[in-house]
């Protein structure tokens, strides 16, 4: 694969596929640039070397047919602020109306185009479409990870099409970070293993119990190996049907020698609401009316003394319901101790991301992964299409 820093780009049309996703309000602004701010090094880059730079994004899921609130337009105001120069917007992806503004380009240009799943062929990973993106531009430049593990035409098919591609710094990034994680890692390697739901995880779990020295469950999920290894569970969430996995991972992890850590305590409530009467108690003593909905403060001393002395921490799923105020102890504690341990730290998106941001420690971790549902499937070992369509043709 190649990557930005390696190719000619002065004079030339690139096509740099972002990820652009951003929230907004009912107004139509932009509440969090966060990912328009991820993609600066690259468009930065492009820039500096004197390439005409067409960007392109998706935004929603508007189901290829144009939908006025998730237009790209919003975008340029932030974009332009941010690279400091103005930005042309451009009310669709391909046809006429793109080629014009794309055939004035100087260099030093940029160009939004409008919301690629405003077409139906995005989505359908379809050639022709592709095609027509791909006879706007000399060079294709992907750097939008998060998008990585759906195969469209805009990061997959295009590449048939164009001769020169390769993946800007973000998407470089995500590689790298990824292969000091999980595939050279240094020892010892911890995983901290959250979120509600185990069947959600199975792939990770399945995986990640191959390569870690030491798993770390919490979150939801923690109660369906928790009721598996026999112990009362008050009204927790517990996936029935996933016990018996959750005995064969445990098992596994046995055979492998990885230190498996479950919760020894919990904070329980009779409902999952902010202003539930709380209590703490031992995974043993749950009220069956009850219910699990954060680690408690032994279970905060167990992960913390286990993440003394690693090398190496990966991180995908909050270990309480962090988002209410009185089970968001363990989450952020657990962050906290993370980030002061001056170890490599890769926090792999979604909600976990939010709630480092919440904590205010992302500066403090190594690397925030910027695609949910794309991490995960990294730490499946699964074949992300987005770049796979970046890698030498055999």
């Amino acid at each position: 694969m190649k990557y930005i820093d390696q190719i000619d780009m002065k004079g030339k049309k690139v096509f740099l596929r972002v990820d652009f996703n951003v929230p907004m309000d009912k107004s139509g602004n932009v509440t969090d640039d966060t990912r328009v701010r991820a993609h600066l090094p690259t468009i930065n880059y492009a820039l500096e070397k004197g390439a005409k730079v067409i960007l392109a994004s998706h935004l929603g899921r508007p189901k290829g047919k144009r939908v006025d609130e998730m237009s790209l337009k919003p975008v340029v105001k932030i974009l332009s602020g941010l690279l400091k120069k103005d930005v042309v917007f451009v009310d669709d992806c391909i046809g006429e109306k793109v080629e014009q503004a794309v055939s004035k380009m100087k260099d030093g240009d940029v160009i939004l185009l409008e919301n690629l799943r405003f077409n139906p062929g995005e989505d359908k990973n379809d050639p022709e479409f592709a095609k027509q993106l791909a006879a706007l531009c000399n060079v294709y430049i992907d750097d939008a990870f998060a998008v990585s593990h759906r195969a469209a035409a805009s990061n997959s098919a295009i590449t048939d099409f164009v001769k020169t591609c390769a993946a800007g710094f973000l998407l470089k990034n995500e590689i790298e970070y990824f292969n000091k994680a999980m595939v050279n890692p240094a020892r010892p390697l911890v995983a901290i293993i959250g979120g509600s739901k185990v069947s959600d995880k199975i792939g990770i779990l399945e995986k990640i119990i191959e390569k870690v020295d030491k798993l770390l469950v919490g979150g939801g999920m923690a109660f369906t190996f928790l009721k598996a290894a026999g112990c009362g569970i008050g009204k927790s969430l517990c996936e029935e049907n996933m016990l018996e996995l959750a005995r064969k991972i445990t098992q596994k992890a046995k055979e492998k020698n990885v230190q498996f850590l479950l919760p020894v305590d919990a904070v329980i409530a009779k409902s999952a609401s902010a202003d539930a009467e709380v209590k703490v108690c031992s995974i043993k003593d749950i009220p069956e009316d009850w219910i699990g909905l954060d680690i408690g403060p032994a279970t905060i001393s167990l992960f913390s003394d286990a993440l003394r002395g690693v090398k190496t921490i990966v991180w995908n799923g909050p270990l309480g319901m962090f988002e209410l105020a009185p089970f968001s102890k363990g989450t952020f504690s657990l962050a906290n101790t993370v980030a002061n341990s001056g170890t490599l730290s890769i926090i792999g998106g979604g909600d976990t991301d939010t709630a480092i941001h919440q904590a205010g420690l992302s500066a403090k971790m190594s690397y925030i992964s910027t695609g949910g549902g794309a991490f995960l499937e990294l730490l499946e070992g699964k074949t992300l299409p987005g770049i796979a369509a970046l890698e030498p043709r055999v």
